[in-house]
């Protein structure tokens, strides 16, 4: 486990821009230390936990290191092979809804990383989840996969116009959603 942090992994980890943790740090509300004959700033687990705790920051993600997906599909089958997926990785977090109201309500108090959001749901489509999902500013920083059997092209870049990150056609392979995932997150793919 991770003991010290930079500044760029503080502000993933707090989900704020590394500039924020940076004015934090160099007036004082953030106590840290800068590596001896350099000007980079470092910040102890211990301090940042007590920074996110006093302003109001989920710790889960300092807690675990894990980064935390949402998998919204009424296909129960497919959503326990994505999740079994992410799971065996062993550096995600999982939870899942199977429509888009379910969605709309994880989204806002679990916040993940990344939605992975099939877009004919039962309930409202993909598109709207998408643009619900980017009305909120505080979710700029979340990623959205989304995965269906349509093809149209159009529909495709609607999606993407609406805020979707990527798009993967059913069906697919898990380990191409792995990699778009990853690639997504800006983390190494995982080794085989």
């Amino acid at each position: 486990m991770k003991t010290v942090f930079t500044t760029g992994e503080a502000a993933k980890i707090c989900k704020v821009s590394q500039q924020t943790i940076i004015r934090c740090f160099d007036s004082g509300q953030l106590k840290g230390f800068r590596v001896p004959g350099s000007k980079f700033r470092r910040i102890p687990r211990d301090v940042l936990f007590k920074f996110m705790r006093e302003n109001g920051i989920p710790t889960d993600a300092l807690e675990s290191g894990k980064r935390k997906a949402l998998v919204v599909d009424d296909d129960l089958e497919l959503v326990e092979l994505i999740r079994d997926v992410l799971e065996a990785d062993g550096r995600f977090e999982v939870r899942v809804a199977n429509n888009g109201f379910d969605a709309g309500m994880m989204v806002k108090e679990y916040h993940p990383d990344v939605i992975v959001l099939d877009v004919m749901l039962p309930d409202i489509n993909g598109k709207e989840v998408c643009q619900r999902v980017r009305s909120d500013s505080t979710m700029d920083d979340v990623r959205i996969i989304c995965i269906s059997g349509m093809v149209e092209r159009d529909k495709i870049e609607e999606l993407r116009e609406a805020g979707a990150n990527d798009f993967l056609q059913k069906p697919f392979d898990v380990d191409t959603l792995m990699s778009r995932i990853c690639k997504l997150l800006d983390v190494e793919p995982a080794s085989v």
